[in-house]
């Protein structure tokens, strides 16, 4: 198989270069989808849902990788390939719940968690899990998650990424300059963010050495 990679942001994807043929999507469901498939008509016969998660499970903290066993978004779950997901570091165990927009504060998180199971949540992995079913293709998701359960994320962090996928700092900078009481919160959030990336390079790294993954 020829691995296709759909990140969110265009860090992600730089990371995840090392590994094989690699789309940022934007930070959207639709933008996930279009680089899904421009994945396929390229050639990718497999896709990795990669990059940053947020927690929905209280005991996973920035940082903890997770590898779900399936996808839930409109009411479907999409079961991942345990193949796939085995050579990227093994089971999570959990389900990953594909959202449409982020999901902010803790109440929130906690209502998606009670009426899904989800243990985790992000905006890419729906889109390519449809996609792989378009084509009857196999797919897997490696996460990092970059955002606790029980933490608030600031305006600012829901504004952060332009249409790219890279982070628009006058749009940041603009948010704190008329709220500047989130300041603390948007320092926490790149601390975070920033255990995520540094787990994802070892994960990335890791596979590196042995052989990589872009033919399975």
């Amino acid at each position: 198989m020829l691995l296709g990679i759909v990140t969110g942001l265009t860090a992600e994807a730089r990371i995840a270069r090392a590994l094989s043929d690699t789309e940022a999507g934007g930070g959207t469901p639709f933008g996930a989808e279009i680089a899904a498939e421009k994945l396929v008509a390229r050639g990718a016969t497999a896709l990795l849902s990669f990059g940053l998660a947020g927690g929905l499970d209280p005991v996973l903290k920035p940082g903890d990788i997770v590898v779900p066993t399936a996808v839930i978004e409109y009411g479907v779950v999409a079961h991942t390939d345990p193949t796939l997901s085995t050579l990227i570091g093994g089971w999570f165990g959990g389900f990953l719940f594909a959202a449409e927009r982020i999901v902010a504060d803790p109440q929130a998180k906690r209502r998606l968690r009670a009426s899904t199971g989800a243990s985790a949540v992000d905006l890419e992995s729906g889109a390519v899990a449809r996609v792989a079913a378009r084509h009857d293709i196999p797919f897997a998701v490696l996460r990092a998650i970059c955002d606790h359960a029980n933490r608030t994320l600031p305006p600012a962090a829901l504004i952060a990424l332009n249409a790219k996928g890279a982070v628009g700092l006058g749009a940041v900078l603009g948010s704190v300059m008329r709220h500047p009481t989130q300041i603390g919160g948007m320092f926490a959030v790149g601390r975070d963010a920033a255990a995520a990336r540094r787990a994802l390079i070892r994960r990335v790294s890791g596979l590196v050495d042995r052989g990589g993954l872009l033919m399975l």
